[in-house]
């Protein structure tokens, strides 16, 4: 999941911004979980004494008999009671036209600067605590926007998702207007003088939010003379502009590289099966789209090196056009970062993150990468060696060089061979028709919920619509919130996997409550003429680290919705559902999850036990590319000066993942994350992963489906949202303060630890 930049509601004049991907999901994350084809993203990390991070969703699926996943997990049927009761707010209406759009843009736009206008007029002496009701303002701009922002995201029509796209670009610059008010900023500032002049004691939560809210406004550039804060207004809408571009980009790319039959030769026949095909001059062609069903099986299982060489530069240098708009945005951070102040970016993006500065990420990330490099040289030294010997058999040429388009293939040849480990025989264990209510199932179980599957309109008509109660509901006092499932792969649809936290959980000026809307995108797996539509298991994984975010928007009860649900230091959000993935490597959740499609039997025991083991297998190099990833996002972001960031890019993956490239051009331009929210903040995905282990180790891996448990993560963890320091409610949850010892172990072993 990504987490939104700059996102701010309450006495806040930030907003949210919608989420753009998930994890390094890929999306982002996909391009850092694509870069393996095994046990979820694991994006990980240690350091002298603690550090975490996520993912996006790969898998795809569509079944041909059931297009979507109504009638296998609704509630009704087997609980009249709860399926009667009404949930106490309604779901939001999805029929809005292009003009409704951005009409109701514009409008919500305008109430909310009447807003702000009637706070900067208050004079100091009437500034308090109640009177400043931005907070219950940006509420309902909130409610408004963000559903509006998502359809570029999700609608079948290009009209609508134009309309969205532009919305939020509307919606963008005001947020650039709205922090750089200082009038309202004075007004903020008179009253915190008065709250304190008059010994009013606030609860915790509000105490947080007039000391974020002031912290906002000195980051903003507040404080900077006229002439200067104009400039900074004008930098932050063309970055804002800039990066809406970018991503734009990502979402609306669809290209293709095409092969014939023998040069995709080993590449699963099931998965050919899909692959339009056409006549190109004298020979049949089939057309692989560079979405992650299509292009992924190529890259590690066709047996020509040079088709997996042309596949992986094609798809590396898919969005060249994104190059000169990154150096468009860092040079732009570049200004803004000097104007506020601050050394670089990073140290500006660090300050409010569990790191706290960009030199504490660069000590990080060093002291990984040496931990990493020697079981990585080693890693690399055991996959050329069976490349060498492939190559041998087959009177292939050998240079000696083991490159980009050779990991993925030889890591799963290593798999098969030394664990006997066949990943589309395990596939077979994870239909979509068992895996995701089972998944579910557990959740359900787990965290004490219930899910009701409710008929309602949605923006597509194979989306799927929960209403999400307490377990023991009786009445509407039960109801938690709304989720919203759309998980199959259609045209123009954001392609890969995210969780956007549509709507937060927060309480109303009259004392009621308002509730969250979770909705998660994502691709799973299509059918064939031969199979119904399975999952690999590290797309299981992936859905499982995924529900972990709908779970933590849904299960968070703050006062204020600038805390609520994932609203957490960005090295910290991806920690919940880090942990939430080792589920699926414990025995008996593995065997209550998987059916053979054929069979109906479950995975046995001497399958689940060589799952578990291939968790490891080839971790170094594996952790190096995510060091690559988080190494670049640091590196352009801490620079005083451009560069070639196409050079750059190349050549710092070759230092760092141990793996050498040829023509493969300007990859930097996929790199959505630094985009989309997780600016000199990919470090992240790996420093929440300590967090994710002790959690685990400490709490849950004695029983990991035991409800107590479950209750305890849900009250210490999930509950607080951000309306605490992080490192409290993980100190909370544990029950002292967290350590690295059980991801050190992990990675590395009992002796390590």
């Amino acid at each position: 999941m990504k987490p939104r930049a700059a996102c701010t509601v309450a006495l806040s004049t930030l907003r949210r911004r919608p989420l753009l991907g998930i994890a390094a999901g890929v999306g982002a994350l996909a391009m850092a979980r694509q870069s393996l084809p095994r046990a979820a993203m694991r994006a990980l990390q240690v350091t002298p004494s603690l550090f975490p991070a996520s993912r996006a969703l790969n898998g795809l699926f569509h079944h041909r008999s059931q297009s979507t996943l109504s009638g296998l997990f609704s509630l009704s049927a087997t609980d009249p009671i709860m399926a009667s009761l009404n949930p106490p707010q309604a779901a939001p209406k999805w029929t809005h036209t292009p003009e409704d759009v951005l009409k109701l843009t514009k409008d919500a736009i305008a109430d909310s600067r009447a807003l702000e206008d009637r706070v900067a007029a208050l004079k100091p002496e009437e500034c308090n605590f109640e009177s400043l009701t931005l907070a219950h303002g940006e509420n309902e701009f909130n409610a408004i926007v963000e559903p509006l922002s998502f359809y570029q995201n999700v609608s079948p029509s290009k009209e609508l998702r134009d309309a969205s796209n532009e919305a939020e670009v509307l919606v963008r610059d005001y947020n650039v207007e709205s922090s750089m008010r200082i009038d309202v900023f004075r007004a903020k500032q008179a009253a915190v003088k008065n709250i304190k002049d008059s010994g009013k004691q606030l609860s915790q939560e509000e105490q947080r939010l007039v000391d974020k809210m002031i912290l906002d406004g000195t980051r903003a550039g507040l404080a900077l003379p006229d002439a200067e804060r104009e400039k900074l207004t004008q930098l932050k809408k063309e970055l804002s502009q800039t990066c809406l571009e970018f991503s734009k980009n990502f979402n609306e790319e669809n290209g293709t590289v095409s092969f014939t039959l023998e040069e995709l030769k080993g590449v699963p026949a099931d998965v050919i099966s899909g692959y339009p095909k056409r006549i190109d001059g004298d020979k049949e062609v089939y057309d692989v789209t560079f979405k992650t069903p299509d292009i992924f099986p190529v890259f590690k299982f066709a047996e020509n090196p040079e088709t997996r060489r042309i596949a992986y530069e094609r798809f590396e240098n898919r969005l060249a056009i994104n190059a000169p708009i990154m150096d468009k945005f860092l040079d732009l951070r570049r200004q803004i970062a000097k104007l506020l102040g601050y050394p670089t970016w990073a140290d500006y993006i660090t300050e409010v993150k569990m790191v706290k500065s960009a030199k504490g990420v660069k000590e990080f990330l060093t002291d990984l990468e040496q931990k990493l490099r020697p079981v990585g040289l080693k890693d690399r030294e055991t996959l050329l060696a069976l490349k060498k010997r492939e190559h041998e058999e087959k009177g292939l040429p050998f240079d000696g060089e083991f490159y980009l388009w050779d990991y993925r293939y030889y890591d799963r040849k290593f798999l098969e061979e030394s664990l006997n480990l066949d990943d589309q025989l395990v596939k077979e264990y994870f239909p979509v028709s068992i895996v995701v209510p089972a998944i579910l199932d557990i959740y359900q179980n787990l965290l004490g919920v219930k899910f009701v599957e409710i008929k309602g309109e949605t923006w597509h008509p194979e989306v799927q619509q929960f209403a999400v109660w307490e377990k023991d509901a009786k009445d509407e006092s039960g109801f938690i919130g709304y989720c919203y499932l759309d998980l199959f792969p259609r045209a123009s649809k954001y392609s890969h996997a995210a969780v956007w936290p549509l709507l937060p959980g927060y309480d109303k000026e009259d004392g009621s409550r308002s509730y969250p809307l979770t909705a998660m995108v994502a691709n799973l797996a299509k059918p064939t003429p031969q199979k119904p539509a399975l999952m690999r298991h590290d797309d299981v994984v992936t859905f499982f680290h995924e529900m972990g975010h709908v779970f933590h928007g849904l299960l968070s009860k703050t006062k204020f919705a600038r805390f609520h649900g994932t609203n957490v230091a960005g090295d910290f959000v991806e920690a919940p559902s880090q942990m939430l993935e080792n589920w699926c490597f414990e025995p008996k959740v593995l065997e209550k999850m998987s059916s053979h499609y054929e069979t109906k039997k479950p995975l046995d025991a001497e399958l689940i036990e060589k799952i578990i083991k291939s968790r490891y297998v080839n971790v170094g190099l594996f952790y190096l590319r995510q060091l690559f990833f988080a190494n670049f996002d640091l590196k352009v972001h801490t620079d005083q000066e451009p560069t070639d960031y196409t050079k750059l890019w190349n050549e710092m993956r070759e230092n760092i993942s141990l793996v050498k490239g040829r023509n493969l051009g300007a990859g930097q331009g996929t790199f959505n994350h630094i985009a989309g929210g997780y600016d000199a903040g990919y470090y992240g995905y790996t420093y929440s992963l300590v967090f994710a282990a002790d959690m685990y180790a400490t709490v849950f891996k004695p029983d990991p489906l035991d409800p107590v448990r479950g209750q305890r993560y849900r009250e210490k963890i999930l509950l607080p949202g951000g309306s605490r320091d992080e490192i409290d409610s993980l100190k909370d949850f544990l029950g002292r303060e967290p350590n690295s010892e059980a991801f050190i172990k992990e990675l590395f072993g009992q002796s390590a630890a």
